[in-house]
């Protein structure tokens, strides 16, 4: 058996109607990149992300179709400020974290969230798909906190991980590559013969 560090996941599909809205995105894409990294590393690796009102269903559509504990392997995390609107998927996650809100600021109360769940757990990657303003914020923050984990914004996404991309002058592999499963097994470094279920969680 093998010790795991754990994967971010900072995804999004762009609303350009949202306040933070900062380039189209590829819908298709972006739902192809998530499939693509539950398929590598669900049940080898812990994925931990921020709760997103159309990411969360989709990871839990896929998390069904597999034969593991994905409440062992997946963790959520939402503020409270936004509990009215949670999708309800979040029930049926068994390991979903809810951390402080701050009344009135969502600013605030999203730091406090993204602080607390890059601060529980070590990470060896953060994948970026699609996204918003929200994107950046997360980046910065988890290339403060985790200094030494990949970075694997997803240019073909679109949205703010195009940006981001382009700002870190990622490799070109992020951008050309669109076998995505072939894409993470290389750049999480997950052997496809490891078996589901047997790494050991932090």
């Amino acid at each position: 058996m093998t010790q795991s560090r754990s994967i971010f996941l900072s995804a999004g599909v762009p609303d350009p109607a949202a306040k933070h809205f900062m380039g189209e995105g590829d819908t298709a894409a972006i739902s192809a990149v998530i499939s693509a990294l539950l398929y590598v590393a669900l049940g080898r690796r812990r994925i931990v992300w921020g709760g997103h009102p159309s990411i969360t269903p989709m990871i839990w559509a896929y998390a069904e179709a597999l034969d593991v504990d994905y409440g062992k392997w997946v963790t959520l995390y939402q503020s409270k400020l936004f509990e009215p609107d949670f999708p309800e998927e979040n029930a049926r996650f068994k390991n979903v974290i809810l951390t402080e809100a701050v009344p009135g600021d969502r600013e605030r109360s999203l730091e406090l969230m993204r602080r607390q769940m890059l601060s529980e757990s070590s990470f060896s990657a953060a994948v970026f798909a699609g996204g918003m303003g929200g994107i950046l914020d997360e980046y910065r923050l988890f290339r403060e906190m985790a200094v030494d984990a990949a970075i694997l914004p997803i240019a073909s996404t679109g949205g703010a991980s195009a940006i981001l991309a382009k700002e870190i002058d990622a490799s070109r592999d992020l951008s050309d590559e669109l076998d995505y499963v072939d894409l993470l097994f290389t750049r999480l470094a997950i052997d496809p013969n490891e078996k589901r279920g047997e790494s050991i969680l932090e």
